[in-house]
Order: structure tokens, then sequence, then C-alpha cells
């Protein structure tokens, strides 16, 4: 599943990458968190069946962090740093697992873009009609009965340990033809969310599936925000995201590492340019884009000898994207990945390298939360204290008090 083209195509070329270098990073101190509470997962006895079962409400998400304190003009803020993840099925490999056992190690939020077609069985594939395409047409594959109960299994124990659950909205059709949700209509974005809606409200009855527990969550409050595929039809989606109330949107096709801004009264999360050790150049801050660039060639089958070098690279890149903004303006940083193995699945393991080095208890007040959690503490932020971190550019050192 694609998600990017090559290095320039959102113009973080030769320029950009020296404009966005910095140098002299060296810090200290303690580990932040997202500051969860305590609570017991798994815990649903007074679950109310929401529609036919597949969903319930169960009260207040557990594991969130305290009620946002409100930054004082000239306090310097906390390092938020947002690791997303694309689609967010589980396919056997071990991966949802693993990611959500290391958040819980290391006191981190995440948030899962869910693919609603990863709830839907393949021998249903015609309930679904995508805009501008055949009905029941899909660019990614259906799961199969086993890999969907996985899913939903790792999708329920994600949201009771404190991980939001947004939206890879369905089929992912990419690329430039008619059918590229590049060019879909805000009427046509929101027929693709409700379905996405459907999908995850109603994988009982398309399921069949009886030997599960419901999804704890009314996933018509808890969708805020989504990230759309390879990054196209922003424009188009947010009028849509507005009008049903979403918080946030994540598919700006590249940022820089500044603090966000509102796009259409919707917070605006893009994925950003982060410093790329062995190149003259910035890389996206997504795993995907990382291998277009590495391998061109074969993006999720490179020559193994370099899988070393290259996993080297990916976790310096993350990890210069975290110093340069602690040492300096304090932005948050926007980590998007997929639960896949390309090149030998380097990239997982320089996403939990990075994670590690962020959580080992040498940064002081690092947070490491989802992006409605983000949503939150901006809320709760005094405009003109927020406009005043936004008026810092990249690489540009925070002077205020800390």
């Amino acid at each position: 599943m694609r998600e990017f083209s090559r290095r320039n195509i959102f113009g973080l070329g030769v320029g950009a990458a020296a404009a966005l270098s910095v140098t002299g990073c060296s810090f200290s101190g303690s580990s932040g968190s997202s500051g969860k509470v305590g609570a017991k997962p798994g815990q649903t006895a007074q679950a109310k069946p929401i529609g036919d079962g597949s969903t319930a409400y169960t009260g207040k998400q557990p594991n969130q962090p305290p009620a946002p304190e409100k930054l004082e003009p000239g306090q310097k803020p906390p390092q938020f740093v947002v690791f997303t993840w694309d689609g967010a099925g589980d396919v056997g490999d071990g991966l949802f697992p693993r990611f959500r056992k290391l958040a819980k190690e290391h006191n981190a939020a995440m948030t899962f873009f869910f693919s609603g077609l990863y709830a839907l069985p393949e021998s249903k594939r015609r309930l679904y009609r995508p805009p501008n395409n055949p009905v029941g047409a899909s660019d990614i594959d259906f799961l199969t009965d086993e890999h969907i109960k996985a899913t939903l299994k790792n999708l329920r124990a994600a949201w009771l340990e404190g991980h939001e659950i947004g939206t890879h909205f369905n089929g992912h059709f990419g690329g430039t033809g008619p059918g590229s949700v590049a060019h879909w209509k805000p009427a046509q974005w929101e027929s693709e969310i409700q379905q996405a809606m459907d999908f995850v409200t109603k994988w009982r009855t398309n399921t069949g599936f009886t030997d599960l527990d419901p999804l704890p969550f009314d996933y018509s409050k808890e969708l805020v925000g989504g990230r759309t595929p390879q990054l196209l039809g922003q424009p188009n989606l947010l009028p849509t995201a507005r009008k049903l109330g979403w918080r946030y949107d994540s598919s700006s096709p590249g940022g820089l590492q500044v603090w966000p801004s509102k796009k259409q009264g919707l917070w605006d999360f893009p994925l950003q340019g982060i410093p790329f050790p062995g190149h003259s150049f910035p890389v996206l801050s997504m795993d995907y884009n990382m291998a277009a660039n590495q391998s061109p060639s074969n993006v999720t089958k490179g020559p193994p000898a370099m899988y070393p070098q290259w996993r080297k690279e990916a976790t310096g890149a993350y990890i210069g994207g975290f110093k340069r903004a602690y040492e300096t303006n304090r932005a948050p940083l926007f980590i998007g990945n997929h639960f896949e193995k390309w090149n030998g699945g380097i990239y997982m393991d320089a996403v939990e390298d990075a994670l590690k080095y962020m959580a080992d208890g040498t940064h002081k007040d690092v947070r490491l939360v989802s992006f409605r959690q983000l949503c939150d503490w901006l809320d709760a932020q005094d405009p003109q204290v927020l406009a005043g971190l936004r008026g810092l550019g990249v690489g540009q050192k925070f002077t205020g008090r800390g």
C-alpha cells in the first residue's frame, strides 16, 4: 500500500533541506509522559450496546491524561510527539500487539487510523460503494475472517489502553486517475465517511461473528479526525469534516516542524519534513517515504545488505526531528507508520528505537500523545500564547522561561 512517491513530490528538495537544518543540538532531562491515570481495561459490565451490538457505550475512555494545563505567557511548552498508524489492520504478523505493548511500557498514547474495509468480509464487498469507482472495488486487500477478528480485538484493547481510533477511510484510492480521492467532492467524502462508520458499527451484522466483545466506544463520538490515502483530497474533505464536527485532519501533503494552525476550523496536523541522515534533502516523517527514497526500484524489498544502514538512517531521521524540535521551538512531532515489514521490517525497528529514545528518562516534559489528546491541549491554551509559538520557525529556539 503506497503512501508517497519520490523525494521531491512535496517540494522537499535540497533547498528545503538547507532551510530546515539545525546544528549543535544537545539536551538532557527526564522523560515525561502522556500522564495516563490508572484504569481497569476490559471492564465493560455496564456497557450499553449500540445498534446491532458491534459497538457499545462503556463510559469515559480509560487511561487518559489529566485535564490540560494552561501555559503562562513565556512558559516553555511540553514536547509532544504523536505516533500514528495508517490502516491499523492485524494480519497475524504481530505488529499491532507489538506496538500496543511498546506504548504501554512507555506510557504512550497513539492514533490508529483504521481502514473501515478491514471490518468487512470480502464476501460482502459489494456493500461498499466507493465514489467514482465500481461497486466493491478497493485498492487495498480485504482481510480474512481470522484477521478481521484479530483486528477487532486489537482495536478494542487499544481504545481501552487509551489510544485514539481515527479513520483512514476505506478503499485507499490514490494516484491521479478519475477514481482517486484527489477528485472526490465534499458530498462524496461524506458518503465515504458514512460507509466507514457503518463498517465499524455494523461488523457484527456483516461478519456474523458472535464470539467477540463489542468495540467499547460510540464511534459517532470517538471519530474526530483522519488521514486520507496518499495525503490526497484534503481541500474537499475539510468542509465535510467540519460539518461532521471533526476536530482535526492529518492529510496535508507535507509540512514543516512548526506549531500547528487551523484550516477551515480544524487543526491541521501534517506529516513533516525532518532531517534525513545520509541524504542532502529532508524526508517526510513517515516510514513509506523513507523506503521510497532508500530503495526506489523496489520499495518493499531492497537489497538486504543495505538494511542495517537504512535502519540507522530511518532511526536517525526520527530522532533528528525530535532533537530539533525539543531543543528549539518545541513544535509537536508527527510520525506516520504502517504495520508493514518493508525492507525486512527495519522501519518498525526504527520507530521502536526512536520511541524508546524519546522516552528514555533523559528528556524533560516529553509527552507521547494521540492527536485527540493534542487537540485537547491546544484548545485549552490562550490563543495569544499559541500565536506566539506559531511565530517560531523551524529550528528557531524558544527564548521564554522553561
